[in-house]
Parts: structure tokens; C-alpha cells; sequence
């Protein structure tokens, strides 16, 4: 499990500010309160547990006071961690947090790892493991909708979810085990296609949820567009436009992008990370051509690109070699310059495109922005809406793969009349993975990685 010593960290961010806390958790916190915090007015007795306290932190040795400060108590198992857990809210500036965790420190507690307050409220099951992973989520969290599927998370939404499935899955394995435990009466017990139909509508249900980590990903990480184009159509404006304000220098200039430039955007609750790219061209200068091999590069990676397109122009052969190289791409094709008269031909361009959505704009005169936002929105989640629950950890999704692809082993060999004794072990495998979910799991070296990824004051 965990040694049961008293540990502390600044639970805010690095920095300065107003108010700053010194979070400390164990059996020595309230000890180490007592010591170094003495409340207004000289009272001295018992500290009331989920009561905020005025007074001053004081060091023991030399009697000076180091700041004035509130300090909170929480009694386990009232607390986050599950332990004794005593914050000191102070002010914020770096070197006097600093000195107050060094005074905490010297009164026997030590410093927390990365994570190890969450660590400790999952060991001392105040929350399982999904929850506690989703913690980090809640923290990242960049738009309202990104919140709200971490908070959800948080409340135990996903591992009632799982809990759920789990106990289906177990209905399943006891009447296998039995027919293992009883084989003269295997027939009545093995009641093979039922079996079967269960267990296919329960990998259905985790296939479902396994297909939604797509959504959960794009709104945990942020969808990846890149705007690509050749020199001059409009990328740089384009950007402008969508972020708001003038980010990017725009000028008449081919080439005047030479860098990858990124900036965020909230899509009606999406994050999206917008990438302006060089234009796209042969060129002898060599650093417009590292440029260019940038934005060839980043097309690639992208979840969706916009190939932005100069209306007021006929199509060159740049504009079909980008649309070709987009080609394969999630993608919209947006044709800009709306406001002079059009020169291009739509049907050349429909055709170059290869059947991508067409959206006229003016990026100068910001028109047409908010069809390009909502194609774009819809281009990235698909029409379908908001899956009933939504997965947005990778390590939750390949354990529920796992158990999926068991799953499907079990309807082989009910089919196939295989011993009970295989179908038992598949559903054993797929069990594990749907238990790896909420943490029963028993692996020291997993749990470690997993909540060394918080921030040290978590």
C-alpha cells in the first residue's frame, strides 16, 4: 500500500498571487498545526474539524511569525486524501510559501510526490481510479463542454459505467463456473446460444464506449486543424478572424508566414488548436522551403485541415497540388475573397476537392466565419451528437479493447461447444480489463505511473 507518514505540498500553482496553500496529510498533520499555527486572540483549545481558523504560523524555534494566514483542518475520513489533512492559506508570495512548507517539513512531514495527495484517495477509497485519473482532466480542462465530461468523470459516471457492465459480465462468468463445477449437469447450466447473445450485447455496449474515445480525445486534447494554402490566399487573415484579434502580421507579400504559427479557439465548447502554415510553393529560399516541408508536415499530423483557396483567382497548379497532397485528409475546402469578384471555376474546384464540404468566406470582411465554425465543429465530431458516456483516457480505451477482444473469444468457443473451462478464462481476461478500468488492479508499478502525471501539489 503506502507508508502512513505525514506528506506536504503547495497545493496551488507556482508563483505569485494573492493567496497561496500549504497542503499537508497524515497522521502528523494536525500535530504539526498545533506547532506552528497559533489562532487570534490566544485561544488554545481543540481545533473544530471543517472549520476555517484566523490566526498566524509562528516558527516553534525561533518565535518569530512568519505570516498571518487561515488555516483549515479536515478530520479523516472527511477529507480528500482520507487522512488528517490541514491547509494553510497564506499569501502568495514565493519565497514566504517556501519558507512555511520548509517549516512544515521540519516538523516531520516530507515532501509529497507528483500526485501523491490523489494517490492517497484512491488507496484510501475516496475515490477509484477513473476518478481519480479524471482529476488531471478536470484540471486541463479548456472549454465549459471539456469540463463538464471531466466533472462527470469525477462524480463516478464512467466507473458507474463500468461497474455496471462488470456486473453483467459476472452474471455470465458464475453460471460458467458452475457448469465447470458440475459437468454431469453441463447441458442445463451451459445454456450455450444464450450465453452467447448475452455476451455479444455486452461487447456491443463496450464496443460503444470504446467508439466514443474519439470524441473524448479531441475534447481533452484539443482537435488539430491546419490551415493550408499556397503563399497569399489568405491563411494569415483566415487565422485573425477565427482567434479574434490580430495575431499573425498580414501583408500583400507572398510568404510572409515562414513559421508554423498556433493559436487556440473554442469551437462552441470544442478546443481547437488552429496551425497557420507557410504557403505552399517551390521556392529557391531556403528557409520559405523549411517553411513549407513545416507545413507538409503538420497537414499530416492534423485531425483536419482547411485548404483556403483565393477566389479572386483561377486555380494554379500549387492549389491542386495542396488539394491533392489533402486529398486523404478530413478536411473542408474554404473559398476566400468573397468580397472581390469570383474568377475561379466551382466545378474544377468541387472536383479537385474530392467530395469536401465547399464554404465561401471573406476573412478581410469576416464573412461567412460562422458557417466555416460550425462546418468545421461538425467535420470533427460528426453529426451523430454526444455519446451517452464518453472516454477520454487512452489507458481506459486499450483496457476496454482488451476485454472486448475477450469477449469475442468467449462467443467463439460457446458457439464452437469449446470446454467451459476456456470460456471461463476468456471471461476472466475480459473481467481484468474492465476492473483495470476503476483500479482493482494490483500492480504497484502501474499505479505509480499513473499519478505521477499530476501536478505535485495534487
Amino acid at each position: 500500500m503506502y507508508r502512513e507518514d505525514t506528506i506536504a505540498a503547495v497545493a496551488t500553482p507556482a508563483g505569485e498571487g494573492g493567496v497561496a496553500i500549504v497542503r499537508v496529510s497524515g497522521p502528523d498533520a494536525e500535530r504539526i498545526a498545533r506547532e506552528i499555527f497559533s489562532r487570534s486572540g490566544g485561544r488554545n483549545g481543540a481545533l473544530r474539524s471543517h472549520t476555517l481558523h484566523h490566526g498566524v504560523v509562528r516558527d516553534p524555534k525561533s518565535g518569530a511569525i512568519l505570516d498571518e494566514a487561515l488555516l483549515a483542518l479536515m478530520r479523516k475520513p472527511r477529507s480528500y486524501t482520507g487522512e488528517d489533512v490541514v491547509e494553510l492559506h497564506c499569501h502568495g508570495g514565493r519565497f514566504l510559501v517556501r519558507q512555511i512548507l520548509e517549516l512544515v517539513l521540519s516538523r516531520g512531514a516530507r515532501h509529497a510526490e507528483p500526485g501523491e495527495f490523489t494517490k492517497r484517495a484512491f488507496l484510501n477509497g475516496r475515490v477509484d481510479l477513473a476518478q481519480a485519473e479524471a482529476v488531471l482532466d478536470l484540471i486541463r480542462a479548456r472549454t465549459d463542454q471539456g469540463l463538464r465530461l471531466a466533472l462527470g468523470q469525477v462524480r463516478g459516471e464512467l466507473s458507474k459505467w463500468i461497474s455496471e457492465l462488470r456486473e453483467e459480465l459476472v452474471g455470465i462468468l458464475v453460471q460458467v463456473e458452475a457448469a465447470i463445477d458440475f459437468p454431469e449437469e453441463e447441458v442445463e447450466l451451459l445454456q450455450r446460444e444464450e450465453l452467447a447473445d448475452k455476451t455479444e450485447a455486452l461487447r456491443e455496449k463496450i464496443s460503444a464506449i470504446v467508439a466514443s474515445y474519439e470524441w473524448g480525445r479531441l475534447f481533452r486534447e484539443g482537435a488539430r486543424v491546419c490551415i493550408a494554402g499556397r503563399p497569399n490566399v489568405g491563411k494569415s487573415s483566415l487565422l485573425n478572424a477565427l482567434v479574434g484579434e490580430e495575431r499573425v502580421i498580414v501583408t500583400p507579400v507572398p510568404g510572409t508566414t515562414r513559421d508554423v504559427i498556433e493559436e487556440s479557439v473554442n469551437l462552441g465548447g470544442l478546443p481547437v488548436v488552429l496551425w497557420d502554415t507557410a504557403g505552399i510553393r517551390r521556392t529557391d529560399d531556403e528557409v520559405e522551403r523549411i517553411g513549407v516541408d513545416f507545413s507538409l508536415k503538420r497537414l499530416e499530423e492534423a485531425d483536419a485541415v482547411i485548404v483556403l483557396v483565393d477566389g479572386s483567382a483561377a486555380l494554379s497548379e500549387e492549389d491542386f497540388s495542396i488539394l491533392g497532397a489533402a486529398r486523404r485528409k478530413k478536411g473542408l475546402v474554404v473559398v476566400n475573397k468573397n468580397d472581390l469578384p469570383i474568377a475561379l471555376t466551382i466545378a474544377e474546384l468541387e472536383s479537385a476537392g474530392s467530395g469536401k464540404e465547399l464554404i465561401s468566406i471573406s476573412a478581410r470582411e469576416r464573412k461567412g466565419l460562422e458557417k466555416l465554425q460550425l462546418g468545421l465543429r461538425s467535420l470533427l465530431l460528426g453529426e451523430q451528437g454526444e455519446p451517452p458516456m464518453v472516454l477520454t483516457n487512452i489507458r481506459h480505451k486499450a483496457s476496454l479493447q482488451r476485454a472486448e477482444q475477450a469477449l469475442s473469444e468467449v462467443m467463439d468457443s460457446l458457439r464452437q461447444a469449446l470446454p467451459p473451462e476456456l470460456v471461463a478464462a476468456d471471461l476472466q481476461r475480459a473481467r481484468e480489463g474492465l476492473e483495470e478500468v476503476i483500479g482493482v488492479v494490483s500492480s504497484e508499478e502501474l499505479l505509480e505511473r499513473i499519478f505521477s502525471q499530476f501536478c505535485i501539489g495534487k
